[in-house]
């Protein structure tokens, strides 16, 4: 049976920079699935937004916020040291355009404390954080105000830290996940393929290991792309299972033709964890870009700023391989069409 704090077994994760859609959260809700709005990259104002959208529509969802790193918001000098070496190599990338790199921008706490007053103001039912913990304080004020508290984790020791800060739930992430490794301890979640010595191999392993430390609802994440894929992690002992390549290619998703297309094509034929793109370990498709700047530096968001031109201009002109595809170790099982059909393939016979 489903917890009652998800009521399904199927959570679509907040996919930030323009795929988790209004229209895409009420897809999967409609299809018997929980899913997720993304507050990352936007404005205060455009989380809110969505937020009256989906209210409007009358379905469940949850909201993402992502947790700024004050390490990474105040770069070393020999980190800016880095940052300027990599602005001049991208110049090569840039020329390819005729785009201007921006000068580096080391301040962006994505509207933190905007986003938290908003959403102790006006609450939504399930709040999840991704990249860091928000602090027990906040945790407590939001659960107050009515909201329940998800943290994402990836190891057994920041579910530890986790739960210590009451927080309702966890999103357990493997690095098979595609996207941003939400690690937020050191040398956490950014292994190349979870296999190292020591290190849960596969999703299940985690959650199985998570739950002998932990006694929360668990959200499995990584990997998740069939009804076997959340058989298996329901029997390692979480709750649910939280999806996002699986949804990637859905007619609903608001990602990028390109990245859809990608999914499908021959032409890739593997994923890599790479900070290239946005300085924050996150699983993409090996393209020409990832494989140009391996030695990145791990500074997030100043790389993401000085990216953020090269991947508009790329998208523009149709080249997949400046974009970042993201995609988990699972991205060939990406099925086309309906959220529904996708979802009822997942839960079939749930």
């Amino acid at each position: 049976m489903p917890h009652a704090l998800f009521d399904t077994l199927v959570l679509a994760a907040p996919m930030a920079g323009g795929t988790s859609t209004p229209s895409f959260v009420q897809a999967v809700h409609a299809a018997g699935g929980l899913g997720f709005l993304a507050a990352g990259y936007k404005s205060v104002e455009a989380m809110q937004a969505e937020i009256r959208t989906v209210r409007a529509a009358g379905v469940r969802f949850g909201m993402n916020v992502f947790v700024p790193d004050p390490v990474q918001l105040h770069p070393s000098p020999a980190q800016v040291v880095e940052l300027e070496e990599y602005r001049a190599r991208l110049q090569v990338d840039a020329a390819r355009y005729g785009t201007e790199l921006p000068p580096l921008r080391l301040d962006d706490d994505d509207a933190w404390q905007g986003k938290i007053d908003v959403l102790l103001a006006d609450p939504v039912e399930l709040v999840s954080f991704t990249f860091g913990l928000p602090g027990a304080e906040v945790v407590r004020a939001l659960q107050q105000a009515g909201s329940a508290v998800l943290a994402t984790v990836t190891t057994k020791d920041e579910a530890e830290a986790a739960a210590e800060q009451g927080v309702d739930a966890l999103v357990l992430q493997h690095a098979s996940a595609g996207a941003h490794s939400g690690a937020f301890q050191p040398g956490a979640g950014t292994r190349a393929g979870g296999q190292e010595a020591g290190r849960p191999g596969t999703t299940a392993e985690l959650v199985a290991l998570v739950r002998s430390a932990v006694d929360l609802p668990l959200v499995a994440a990584g990997g998740v792309m069939d009804r076997a894929g959340l058989d298996a992690v329901l029997a390692a002992g979480a709750e649910a299972a939280q999806l996002g390549t699986a949804l990637l290619r859905s007619d609903e998703s608001g990602a990028r033709q390109l990245h859809k297309d990608a999914l499908a094509s021959p032409r890739y034929t593997e994923t890599r964890l790479t900070s290239a793109f946005t300085g924050r370990k996150a699983r993409a498709l090996v393209n020409e870009f990832v494989r140009d700047h391996t030695d990145a530096p791990e500074v997030y968001p100043a790389v993401h700023h000085l990216t953020a031109p090269l991947r508009a201009a790329a998208a523009a002109a149709g080249d997949q391989e400046r974009l970042n595809l993201w995609a988990g170790i699972g991205w060939r099982q990406a099925q086309a069409g309906p959220v529904a059909g996708i979802l009822a393939g997942v839960l079939r016979n749930a």
